[in-house]
């Protein structure tokens, strides 16, 4: 396990616009998100730094529902890393109840249009899909009962308010993003 750290993509970077199957069986694409805030997740099934977070994530999206959208996406190679197979997304997503849509890019064009590098990495987008955050969920991804900074909600909670983007952002860390 090789751990990364997010880039810090440009802020105002626009979305990358996608269409990609879902784990519900549909096709979803960032049209479909019409809430003010957008919040993309790559993300996968193996990663130990995903599994630390993906309750709060969950709680999050719950929390948001109706004003921030929560997009999850896949983009590791199943081939070397078959726990992240689409099948296993389907899986894992019922298991846990994730109340957001779980999405496979396959072809992962989606990730490297985002600029992302690792899983979990957040990119949270106002509602002109302009990028507002890119960072950490919040300051302690292995133990929830220590979190003194919410970061990501922080910056959430900017975007509903119409706020500008947070003046520090500390990058995400994960997994690499398994690339073909």
């Amino acid at each position: 396990m090789a751990l990364m750290e997010s880039t810090m993509v440009p802020l105002g970077s626009a979305c990358a616009d996608f269409t990609l199957p879902g784990v519900d069986g549909r096709l979803w694409s960032l049209h479909d998100f019409h809430t003010r805030a957008l919040l993309v997740v790559v993300m996968c099934n193996h990663c130990p730094y995903v599994q630390a977070i993906d309750d709060r994530l969950n709680a999050l999206a719950r929390e948001y529902s109706g004003r921030c959208s929560v997009v999850g996406i896949n983009s590791n190679d199943a081939v070397t890393h078959p726990d992240d197979s689409f099948e296993a997304m389907r899986t894992r997503a019922r298991a846990k109840g994730y109340a957001f849509p779980y999405l496979w890019d396959e072809e992962q064009t989606v990730a490297r249009a985002l600029g992302a590098v690792c899983t979990p990495d957040f990119f949270l987008y106002d509602s002109h899909r302009r990028l507002n955050y890119r960072g950490r969920l919040d300051d302690n991804w292995k133990d929830p009962a220590h979190v003194t900074r919410q970061d990501l909600k922080t910056a959430i909670e900017g975007v509903l308010a119409g706020q500008e983007p947070l003046g520090t952002q500390y990058p995400s860390l994960g997994c690499s993003i398994k690339w073909k």
